[in-house]
């Protein structure tokens, strides 16, 4: 065999080898594809930790956010026009009930007043004498009842001048504090002008609103407790006044609370937060809260039953920073994922790492 010949063979041998190699190679690697689990995501365990559900002693309080009011408050205003001829009251200070704080010029007024009064003064100095006259049968009825009608109707006159010309004498409608005033003396006012505002603070209201489901709870003469903006202090008041139906755009029901206020260190328009105790419960179903998934229509847990991660929705009732109380939907010794809930679909496979339970918290 010549030299050419042999190389030839030669090379055959090595693509025959060479071939053998690469189909063994996708041989296994098909092989391998045909070992591999099946399943997806499914299929691979969702490392979790859990917390096995038991009741606890629950205090159960409501907590909400609310508004100061004032127990009076009003916009004085002038009911007439004129000039202010007095100004009665220092900016910023205590008024009594019917003090006078503002005069408005009513001497047109007073001048129509005092020409009513001179002839209510000479019709009733007629109707004396007609009246005698009558009684003697020298006039008859009829001339008696003309000057009779006459005093009538100037004793009206005078009630009705009078109703205005009290308008011009402002007075505080009742024991507050007044603020501050936007006229000055000599400055003319027409009807509706606004004057100043008297504001009664002691006491004041507290004014928030609770879920509607915690309504029946409630009722007048319950304590609560609130905190004011920038005062740590503590303060006890005492609920006066529920809202006669739940606002059916917030699902709330609003309150009145009244706080006596003697120091005046509740000022109105502050803003509070309002804490109320309700009946503490013996055995309440808690979880964490990270365990509580929010929903459209309400709340979900997943619970681990046999391996595997089932949905359960449930309804809450109160809530503290670290816990939220269940009321609907979980019993003691369900067994809750608390940990890894975004990588936990219904179904998925579970590797418990840590287990918790009520006590542990």
């Amino acid at each position: 065999m010549n030299k050419p010949v042999k190389t030839i063979l030669v090379l055959v041998a090595v693509a025959a080898i060479a071939y053998l190699l690469v189909s063994k190679v996708f041989s296994d690697n098909g092989t391998a594809k045909k070992d591999a689990p099946k399943g997806g995501p499914m299929a691979q365990r969702v490392a979790v930790d859990v917390f096995v559900v038991s009741p606890l002693a629950f205090q159960n309080k409501i907590t909400s956010t609310g508004t100061v009011l004032p127990n009076e408050e009003v916009e004085l205003i002038s009911e007439i026009a004129g000039r202010v001829t007095g100004i009665n009251f220092e900016e910023g200070t205590r008024v009594r009930k019917g003090q006078l704080l503002l005069t408005v010029n009513a001497q047109e007024l007073q001048a129509q007043l005092q020409k009513l009064r001179s002839n209510q003064k000479l019709f009733k100095d007629m109707e004396e004498r007609q009246r005698t006259l009558l009684e003697k049968e020298y006039i008859s009825r009829q001339e008696y009842d003309q000057v009779s009608n006459q005093l009538a109707t100037a004793n009206a006159d005078i009630q009705a001048l009078q109703a205005s010309l009290d308008k011009a004498y402002l007075r505080a409608p009742f024991d507050g504090i007044i603020g501050m005033r936007s006229i000055s003396e000599g400055s003319y006012v027409s009807a509706n002008t606004p004057i100043a505002r008297v504001v009664d603070v002691s006491p004041v209201k507290i004014e928030f609103a609770i879920p509607g489901r915690y309504s029946h709870q409630l009722k007048e003469g319950d304590k609560i407790t609130f905190t004011s903006e920038g005062n740590p202090e503590r303060y006890e008041a005492k609920i006066y006044a529920l809202a006669p139906n739940i606002d059916p755009a917030t699902r709330t029901l609003v309150v009145r609370a009244l706080y006596d206020n003697k120091k005046e260190e509740v000022k109105p328009g502050a803003f509070v937060k309002v804490e109320i105790s309700l009946k503490d419960v013996d055995e309440a179903i808690l979880l964490p809260t990270e365990a509580i998934i929010p929903e459209a229509t309400g709340h979900k847990v997943f619970l681990a039953k046999g391996g595997k991660a089932v949905p359960k929705m449930v309804k809450i009732g109160q809530r503290s920073e670290t816990l939220i109380q269940i009321t609907e939907g979980i019993e003691p010794g369900d067994t809750i994922i608390r940990s890894g809930i975004l990588q936990v679909r219904p179904g998925s496979n579970l590797k418990v790492r840590n287990i918790n339970s009520s006590t542990d918290e």
